[in-house]
């Protein structure tokens, strides 16, 4: 873990998946809104450690997030480097690229890889999470969940039928936690389609589709959807919304 020690009495929030990408424009923004951030990653290592060096107060913790045990120790570890968390941004996650009818070739396998990260995960460390969640919570100022989902979890869409089922699931846990965890946590999620990142650069069929189909002919920046996340974490009362943000592309 490294650290980069100032601003101990901030309010911190953890975003997983955080060193590219949408979960990196999470952080950074949240940083300038005044949060110390927690950096995290399954194996870009370095750059963690370089970005926590670089944003005052903040740290980096490296957990594959398919292992139950490395899952559970990031939450205790953030807790014993911050003291508290505010926030959880549950960003990581996993793909699987499968024509939606080649039944077979979505194996066991790859349905349980991917509910296990996509799913169990951010399960996990909400449940790891809760009681710090509800000891930072206030009346005015009440702790936040924020899931990344996808518009593939919301329309019959995305790259695979077990990804979608996945994000679905997200989102159905989101709105039941939003009901349990109530008035002391509240819990939502963004669902993104198109977003441009490096991942997404060889997605030509995606770019098309978004160019031609949605209308804002194009798909978002990353810094649009981090946008966004700032929104759902300032608002005192928003709970249990699931924020589709694909240029409209669902209206066609």
């Amino acid at each position: 873990m490294i650290a980069n020690q100032s601003n101990n009495s901030a309010r911190v929030a953890l975003i997983t998946g955080s060193t590219s990408g949408i979960g990196k424009a999470i952080a950074l923004q949240l940083a300038k809104d005044g949060f110390r951030v927690v950096f995290h990653s399954r194996s870009s290592v370095t750059e963690g450690e370089k970005l926590a060096s670089a944003v005052p107060g903040a740290i980096y913790i490296q957990a594959d997030l398919s292992d139950q045990a490395q899952t559970k120790r990031l939450v205790s570890d953030l807790l014993s480097g911050c003291g508290r968390l505010d926030v959880l941004v549950n960003n990581a996650g996993i793909n699987a690229m499968i024509p939606h009818g080649l039944l077979k070739e979505a194996t066991p396998e790859i349905w349980r890889d991917l509910y296990e990260v996509n799913v169990i995960a951010p399960w996990t460390l909400i449940a790891e999470a809760e009681q710090a969640l509800r000891n930072a919570s206030t009346k005015e100022c009440p702790s936040c969940i924020l899931n990344i989902s996808s518009h593939a979890g919301v329309r019959p869409k995305g790259a695979s039928i077990p990804y979608a089922a996945s994000k679905s699931a997200l989102n159905h846990m989101t709105q039941l936690l939003a009901l349990t965890l109530s008035p002391e946590i509240r819990v939502n999620a963004i669902a993104p389609g198109l977003v441009d990142t490096p991942m997404t650069e060889s997605w030509v069929e995606a770019h098309k589709l978004w160019r031609e189909k949605s209308p804002m002919k194009r798909g978002a920046k990353p810094s649009e959807i981090a946008h966004i996340a700032s929104m759902l974490v300032s608002s005192s009362y928003l709970t249990g919304e699931i924020i589709l943000s694909d240029g409209g592309l669902n209206l066609t």
